[in-house]
């Protein structure tokens, strides 16, 4: 979800578990902070002090284009256990036909472009009652850098497939992706059996070969270079402070299991002439009562949703 790019907020959870931990007070201060970020209207909901819970958006941001107005084209709820013992990505599809507070139903992703990051929380909170707990987001030259600075990543195709987008053949079988290679890789919707859907489980492989690569990276100037490249790229809301990051990175470091998922889907729709993504209530409900009561384990054990990400299509 990145002008198709889900990799950035991807690239960004990695940012948090790896490079920081090397964080000092320079790269500290190249973090940007954005102040109003999250939300101080009432009927927020309540912290279950179960956990913690990060919003993670990529957006197509330039640096000639202001920030209101573009668009959070990768949007993941992540969710750290209070145990220590496992991180959720949970991906919502952007084109998710939703309620945005005073704009009626329209694609989630809206949010952002009509509100910034506050309404864009507002909205996914209201979507699954999961009080978020911090925000951050990672822009489109920051996901190229990011990548290039590791040497770039790997990752498996399992069939081959044309993306007329982007006029790029993946040939099934493992490709070593440099920055650019990279963002059309998460990019390709077309010709994928379920678009956006895939789409998202690329993103979610990228991000999967993204930490691999940076948790096994000893050379001291790459992983200088790579968090050199985060966070100039990143933008957090201000009450995170470098002792946040060092602690989170911390937890991510001991963490024995991340897990992929997206949120459940309906059908795919159109609504006002565009294409949409209709949500399952009754399996979206289920899935964030998982999150709010920090039992995401016992989620996916019953319903086995957990997407793979070794090989994607």
């Amino acid at each position: 979800m990145i002008m198709g790019c889900g990799g950035l907020a991807a690239g960004l959870l990695l940012l948090l578990a790896g490079g920081l931990y090397f964080l000092q007070r320079f790269y500290d201060g190249e973090i940007k902070r954005v102040s109003g970020a999250l939300p101080t209207a009432g009927g927020r909901p309540s912290p279950s002090g179960r956990g913690e819970n990060w919003l993670l958006i990529g957006s197509d941001r330039r640096a000639d284009i202001p920030s209101m107005g573009a668009r959070a084209d990768t949007i993941m709820l992540v969710h750290l256990s209070g145990r220590g013992d496992r991180v959720s990505l949970i991906s919502i599809p952007r084109d998710a036909w939703v309620p945005v507070p005073g704009h009626g139903l329209t694609k989630i992703n809206a949010a952002f472009a009509h509100g910034g990051p506050s309404l864009l929380i507002r909205t996914v909170e209201q979507l699954t009652r999961v009080r978020v707990d911090h925000y951050a987001a990672l822009d489109f030259g920051g996901f190229v850098k990011m990548t290039d600075a590791l040497g770039g990543v790997d990752v498996t195709v399992t069939k081959t497939t044309h993306d007329p987008m982007h006029d790029r053949t993946w040939q099934a079988g493992r490709h070593h992706l440099n920055g650019a290679e990279a963002l059309d890789f998460v990019r390709q919707r077309w010709n994928l059996p379920a678009g956006d859907l895939d789409r998202i489980k690329r993103q979610q492989a990228f991000l999967h070969a993204l930490a691999s690569r940076a948790l096994d990276t000893r050379n001291p100037i790459r992983i200088d270079r790579f968090v050199r490249a985060a966070t100039r790229s990143v933008t957090v809301d201000d009450s995170v402070t470098s002792g946040t990051l060092r602690g989170l990175a911390h937890r991510l470091l001991k963490t024995s299991l991340v897990e992929y998922l997206t949120a459940p889907v309906a059908q795919m729709a159109e609504r006002d002439r565009q294409s949409v993504v209709l949500l399952d209530e009754d399996g979206v409900g289920k899935l964030f009562t998982a999150v709010r009561e920090d039992r995401v384990g016992d989620y996916v054990s019953r319903n086995g949703v957990a997407n793979t990400v070794d090989a994607v299509r």
